[in-house]
């Protein structure tokens, strides 16, 4: 009997883990087929540049033209596609593209322009009657879609999702079916760095003809004031069958380790080709909440009977917490005060543009949870899933932003859309409905806002809708009038006169800083476009991280701040432009390289252990002995003592907003510092003089991936000296070779005026650093094993484990 019950839990558990289409979409489906979610990502074909349609003349030609099924040139089934190179998903071209100095600076000097991709695949017989879903997660920028050479869609939006439904298109047994997408990258939204081409996954959803909607069960835990929780459920069932449907939902919440905490269950009909909501309550003692110490989630499995017989079936995740905004005192997560430390970033990787593997994002938000980030700002676009999954799994609140500012029913729809999709995750705060609008300040800017707020409240009541403005905050009618809360981006000088003039109103930054540094570089030099690393230069609109942080810390009617940006992202290289390819906004590198700024908020916003970082490095030309050298020491210590080659130089009290800066007289050696809190030695950190590199060094940011083709591992490169100590200002160019069941998918050094291809096998390292990005193969398991060569150097080696995976499950191929 035990043993029956541990291989129940354990299936339970695959099940609860394995089946959640949102929360973890590269994880497969082990249930029963009356709901499939497969990949389509691999396999396509791609041509880069735009296919011109054939020339339309004669009235047969015009005719046929005209009709369903009849799309001409690259669209058509028939079209000769064998010479067009294969790609698999996630695919973003520009980056493969070279730097080029005709280019759109804002886009990162990087062409963008057309491409086709097209893929056939088939339908077993077994599958006519079923419900059928093609699902696009995004695509830069504007595509219009074709299956089996019928129209099926048009996008609008690089950042959002579309779901099209083929049933009535589709071709079953040894029929082929064939997708066609073409994609105008030349469409802008954004004055950053937003690739080209389809560049999230993509799906094919296989259901029942009475099924559960894509985005079709909101979940979301309410707590009453007698202190008890309830989970009420929405789902939205649609019928394509042809008869009216009687069902039966079922809901069930199940804990993180799969025991059953409760149940609920409802009636409902739905009409042949309609929709219907039906609602459900699970009632719920003492739930475990999520917050971001211990982001304790649940998982809601909803469940369609007809006849007593399961239809369709979806499982979400959702995590109990409150969340409130004051005006007097900030937000409040599960009634316990929270100042946000967030940042701003856009979704571009070293080496891969915005083609992230999912893996990715969980690397990017652990540096930032390392940093003491608690808080993520979506800038300026919905995310991924992917990524949401892993705010809500590692305990990030995020700002959701939307992209478009109109008010129109299209962008209305991509409105609904992102609320629809992200609203069960417990990680998400406040929904933005713009970014700086040159019409926050007028009666037209309010009407849409007002429009668009009203559209979020009807899907989700639950959360305070803001706005991003940076300007028209006082005049007669704006924005702010339309919001729950306010945000402020780089308002510093204006905080105390609104909250003065508006004591009612909820605020917060919603962007901030703007401060500027070049990872490593400890001077600014224009001609080379260096930038130092003190916290001393920002643009016109923006201040220091320190002055930025003192300014939100000391008022407590700011509920805090989001830092622009956690990473340094491709495009807007102020105050640069080429050679400069990206941007020195961030608090790390393109690669995720801390550079100074990340200890500095580090040591003021991590409470919990000590922080202490000396910069600069202490490799200086032998000319500069005796000249002084200007050190900062970055800590959470009360006190800092310093010690050059042993002997004491200095002893001060730490301004936890300024930190201290010295001037030190540069000596070869080793300059040491000493935290104290109380009295008592906390912390240590040194920089010393190195000698010439002699070898190379790999880190991998984890020892094993998963085999199934999808998990991605950052690995760093650096170069030590004799005594194994890293030579920061190391400039040496690396080759690489890769055995095993893996591939270099990207590189990167974080060198914003670098143009070195950021695919292949060779990568100089920037002050020291470099990355390759490697991602398992399908069907794989056994050993990576990753070797870097520079001349001269002695040669590093690093072995990764593939372990055998459960596979994603997908579409086949057929050419």
């Amino acid at each position: 009997m035990k043993n029956n019950l541990l291989k129940i839990t354990s299936i339970l558990l695959i099940i609860i883990y394995f089946t959640d289409s949102k929360a973890y979409p590269t994880k497969p489906n082990t249930e029963k087929e009356n709901h499939e979610r497969l990949s389509l990502d691999k396999g396509w074909r791609f041509n880069l540049g735009d296919i011109p349609f054939p020339e339309i003349k004669g009235h047969e030609v015009s005719y046929s033209n005209a009709k369903a099924g009849k799309a001409w040139g690259a669209a058509a089934p028939e079209y000769n596609d064998t010479k067009w190179r294969t790609v698999n998903l996630p695919h973003d071209w520009a980056v493969e593209a070279p730097f080029d100095s005709t280019a759109n600076v804002s886009q990162g000097y990087r062409q963008r322009g057309f491409g086709w991709y097209r893929r056939n695949f088939k339908l077993s017989k077994a599958d006519n009657g079923k419900h059928l879903e093609l699902q696009f997660d995004g695509v830069a920028t504007n595509c219009t879609v074709w299956v089996n050479g019928i129209v099926v869609h048009r996008n609008w939006c690089g950042y959002n999702s579309f779901y099209i439904d083929i049933t009535a298109l589709a071709k079953y047994g040894d029929e082929i079916n064939n997708i066609a997408v073409r994609v105008d990258a030349n469409a802008q939204e954004g004055w950053w760095y937003e690739g080209a081409g389809i560049y999230r996954h993509t799906w094919l959803v296989k259901q029942s003809p009475l099924h559960l909607i894509t985005d079709g069960v909101y979940a979301q835990p309410v707590k009453a004031k007698n202190g008890s929780w309830s989970v009420p459920v929405q789902a939205t069932v649609e019928n394509t069958g042809k008869t009216t449907a009687s069902y039966v939902i079922e809901t069930s919440l199940l804990d993180k380790k799969g025991n059953l905490i409760g149940q609920s269950t409802a009636n409902g009909e739905v009409t042949p080709l309609n929709q219907n909501i039906t609602s459900a309550t699970i009632a719920v003692s003492n739930p475990e909440l999520w917050d971001i110490d211990q982001p304790t989630l649940y998982q809601v499995r909803t469940v369609i009977k007809q006849n007593g017989n399961e239809t369709d079936h979806l499982t979400t995740s959702c995590g109990f917490r409150t969340i409130r905004f004051t005006a007097d005192s900030g937000f409040y997560l599960n009634d316990k005060h929270v100042k946000i430390k967030g940042v701003c970033s856009h979704q571009d990787h070293a080496g891969v543009g915005v083609a992230v593997p999912n893996s990715l994002w969980d690397f990017r938000l652990k540096k930032l949870k390392e940093m003491g980030v608690n808080g993520y700002r979506c800038a300026h676009n919905p995310p991924s899933a992917e990524f949401l999954a892993a705010c809500d799994r590692i305990g990030i609140l995020v700002m959701d932003e939307n992209r478009n500012f109109n008010s129109s029913p299209e962008y209305m729809r991509q409105l609904e859309w992102m609320i629809r999709r992200d609203r069960n995750h417990p990680s998400i705060i406040l929904w933005s409905v713009f970014n700086e609008e040159p019409m926050q300040g007028t009666e037209i800017g309010y009407e849409m806002v007002r429009r668009m707020a009203a559209v979020v409240k009807k899907l989700d009541s639950t959360r305070p809708v803001t706005a991003a403005a940076n300007g028209g905050l006082f005049e007669p009618v704006n924005v702010t009038q339309a919001v729950d809360v306010v945000g402020f981006n780089y308002q510093i000088d204006v905080y105390d006169r609104f909250h003065k003039e508006h004591p009612e109103m909820k605020l917060t930054s919603s962007e901030d800083a703007s401060a500027q540094m070049t990872r490593g570089e400890y001077a600014n030099d224009k001609q080379k476009h260096l930038i130092e690393s003190y916290d001393t230069q920002y643009p016109s609109w923006g201040q220091t991280h320190r002055n930025t942080w003192k300014a939100i810390a000391e008022r407590p009617f700011l509920a805090g701040c989001f830092v622009w940006t956690a990473f340094d992202y491709r495009g807007e290289p102020q105050p640069f432009e080429w050679p400069t390819a990206g941007a020195s906004f961030g608090i790390m590198d393109q690669c995720g390289f801390p550079k100074a700024a990340f200890y500095l908020h580090q040591a003021q916003w991590v409470e919990n252990k000590p922080i202490l970082q000396l910069i600069p490095q202490w490799n200086w030309p032998a000319d500069s002995t005796g000249k002084q050298i200007r050190v900062m020491a970055l800590s959470n210590a009360d006190r800092i003592k310093l010690f050059l080659n042993g002997k004491q130089i200095e002893d001060s009290p730490v301004d936890r907003y300024e930190m201290i800066t010295w001037k030190v007289p540069y000596h070869p050696g080793k300059l040491e510092a000493i935290g104290y809190k109380a009295g008592k030695e906390v912390s240590r950190s040194s920089v010393e003089t190195t000698t010439s590199p002699v070898k190379l060094e790999l880190i991998a940011d984890r020892n094993a991936i998963a085999g199934e083709g999808w998990d991605a591992v950052p690995v760093t490169v650096r170069v030590l000296d004799a005594k194994n100590r890293p030579v920061e200002t190391a400039n040496l160019p690396v080759e690489f070779e890769l055995q095993g069941p893996a591939n270099i998918i990207g590189l990167g050094n974080g060198d914003p005026n670098s143009h070195e291809a950021e695919k292949g096998n060779k990568r100089r390292l920037y002050n020291g650093l470099a990355q390759v990005i490697l991602q398992s193969k399908a069907n794989s398991s056994g050993t990576l094993t990753l070797i870097a060569r520079s001349k001269g150097l002695k040669d590093a080696k690093i072995n990764i484990t593939v372990t055998k995976s459960i596979q994603v499950p997908e579409v086949a191929v057929i050419n």
